[in-house]
């Protein structure tokens, strides 16, 4: 489908698109009435000086000669004051888009966020760049290819309607001649973004792989795909001919135009000289029509001109709707029928959830829902839609306070999916989670969250101190924290093995670490991530794989860590394969996927 020349959706999220749109309309008036008053006054100088020997001084067209100045001054002010407002507008509205897709990439769910990180960083930080093209070239000459033309048309078929008519019917050639260079390139300012989204992944794993490397020995080693020196030079050479490529097509689609205009142009003009050579027109008109002809095609030469530049921009700015205005799913995906049981789900009606859990085992009733505030969380019938079926499919489980409870089975199968779930994250496809009897999608966020300590798979580091990555979930180092909160910063501390690695580094919580926490090792990451949980004041637990990149004596006192939050009334939630970590389980669920299912039968 064609995509409008103005795009409503920048206006909507681009207030200052809004403002800068009303100004520019204006200042285009004002040029395209500078442009004819320019060209009638001129004519009818030149004209006159022309044929009337009597007028041949400057004291007769004085009149004449200040109008055309203020004229020319008119138009170069308001060219020059359109170029100046496209400009502050240009950067307004990619720092409000920007803001935008910031916010509502945070707001993404994990998995949709992990696939579309790249894609995510190179519309926000390079992408949006293109849109300032747009607003300061393409835009502004939008419009005066709107306004001009049809004007100036007006007035060279009131002077001369043989010029008029010739004008009129060469003018749609450049408008036929850009539709046909736009199938042309159909495409191509989104290829150029696909691939420079997948040149930045491809360039982002080997940097990222380059520690490993050279701890091996082989970062100058050469592979099926080169050396990595080898590799970098290949995707700079492919980025650079794509982006030739395009430059070759934007000159010669302009080299096309151009040439239209000009023998457009000369066609006028050699209609006119002829005339004027057998008297059929007067001086004055035929300057009136040869002034004005450039200025019927230069409009539409200049968006040409100024299409493939503004294609780029609005191509990365396509990639930002889609995260602003996320697609709708065209069908109710709320009720399911499940794993063959003919059970329909609805993640609001408890009543009617089926009878199966996903360990298999059934349950006679539905348990009566906690409303003691303490932190019992109760999953019914949870299903998410993953990429060949549900995982977790139809899961219901209960974790209660002062229990350590573990979720346990094969890769893919949803554990950390039902993690997400629990934290309000995604929306399940059907069935329900419940903290102390009130549906988790009804809960304040931000409320349920401060009552929440998450340990992802990935443990979040921000670059800053090991104090600022401390604090996000509360906790308070020694010196800035009471008596009491210092004890279990303490205790935390030891459980894990941190106060080891504090001992190790000079600054200690006042040691820099960079995105990610690089300057760490993986082990002393998880470490630090896990003392963040332990030391935070929080009745809820959440952890996933949290005794990754340990030893075994480091685990074990993680794991009695853990079973002592849980004796003081805390619901802890750890997701784990290790015999280890399900031999110190209080109590073990095991969760299913329809995938894993079909392949085990």
């Amino acid at each position: 489908m064609a995509r409008p020349p103005v795009d409503p959706r920048l206006w909507k999220y681009a207030r200052s698109a809004r403002r800068y749109l009303v100004l520019s309309v204006a200042l285009s008036v004002v040029i395209t009435g500078s442009i004819v008053v320019t060209a009638v006054t001129l004519a009818k100088v030149l004209a006159g000086v022309v044929t009337d020997p009597g007028r041949r001084s400057f004291g007769a067209w004085i009149f004449e000669l200040v109008v055309l100045a203020v004229a020319i001054g008119c138009r170069v002010l308001a060219t020059w004051a359109q170029s100046r407002i496209a400009h502050r507008a240009g950067a307004a509205v990619v720092a409000e888009l920007e803001s935008a897709v910031l916010g509502a990439g945070a707001q993404l769910p994990p998995r949709e966020l992990e696939t579309r990180r790249t894609e995510l960083a190179v519309v926000v930080s390079t992408g949006l760049t293109g849109l300032r093209a747009y607003l300061t070239g393409y835009l502004p000459a939008l419009l005066l290819a709107c306004l001009v033309p049809p004007i100036v048309l007006v007035v060279i078929g009131f002077h001369d309607p043989i010029s008029g008519v010739i004008a009129l019917v060469t003018l749609p050639l450049i408008p036929v001649f850009m539709v046909l260079i736009g199938l042309l390139t159909q495409g191509r300012a989104q290829a150029t973004l696909a691939a420079t989204t997948r040149l930045s992944d491809q360039l982002l794993d080997l940097f990222a792989g380059m520690p490993t490397l050279r701890a091996l020995g082989r970062e100058g080693s050469t592979g099926r795909t080169g050396s990595m020196e080898h590799r970098v030079r290949e995707l700079g050479d492919a980025l650079r001919q794509r982006t030739m490529r395009a430059l070759r097509i934007a000159f010669l689609s302009s080299m096309v135009l151009e040439m239209l205009a000009t023998l457009s142009v000369a066609l006028i003009a050699v209609s006119i000289g002829l005339r004027l050579v057998y008297g059929e027109m007067s001086l004055y008109a035929g300057l009136v029509a040869l002034i004005l002809a450039p200025e019927v095609y230069l409009p539409l030469r200049m968006v040409g001109e100024r299409f493939h530049a503004a294609q780029d921009g609005m191509a990365a700015a396509d990639k930002a709707f889609a995260v602003l205005e996320p697609a709708v799913p065209a069908a109710d995906s709320r009720h399911e029928v499940l794993g063959g049981k003919g059970a329909v789900h609805d993640g609001r009606n408890i009543s009617e959830l089926g009878s199966v859990a996903s360990s298999g085992d059934p349950i006679d009733t539905v348990p009566e829902l906690g409303n003691d505030g303490r932190g019992v969380i109760e999953i019914y019938g949870l299903s998410v839609r993953a990429r060949d079926g549900f995982a977790p499919a139809g899961l219901t489980a209960m974790f209660r306070p002062g229990v350590l409870t573990v979720l346990t089975g094969p890769n893919g199968s949803g554990k950390s999916t039902a993690l997400q779930a629990i934290l309000g994250l995604i929306t399940p496809e059907c069935g329900s989670v419940r903290v102390d009897g009130t549906d988790v999608r009804d809960l304040d966020q931000n409320t349920w969250w401060s009552r929440v300590a998450w340990l992802p798979q990935r443990p979040v580091l921000v670059p800053g101190t090991l104090r600022e990555n401390l604090e996000l979930l509360g906790a308070r180092t020694p010196d800035t924290a009471a008596k009491g909160a210092a004890g279990v910063l303490e205790a935390a501390c030891i459980a894990t093995g941190f106060d080891t690695v504090l001992d190790e580094l000079p600054d200690g919580w006042n040691t820099i670490v960079g995105a990610g926490g690089i300057g760490l090792s993986l082990g002393q990451r998880q470490r630090l991530a896990l003392t963040r949980v332990l030391a935070a004041d929080r009745p809820i637990l959440l952890l996933d794989e949290p005794t990754a990149h340990l030893d075994p004596a480091a685990e074990a006192t993680v794991l009695t860590a853990l079973q002592q939050r849980a004796r003081t009334g805390a619901t802890v939630i750890v997701i784990a394969h290790r015999p280890t970590v399900l031999a110190a389980a209080d109590h073990i669920i095991p969760i299913h996927s329809t995938a894993s299912q079909a392949a085990a039968s």
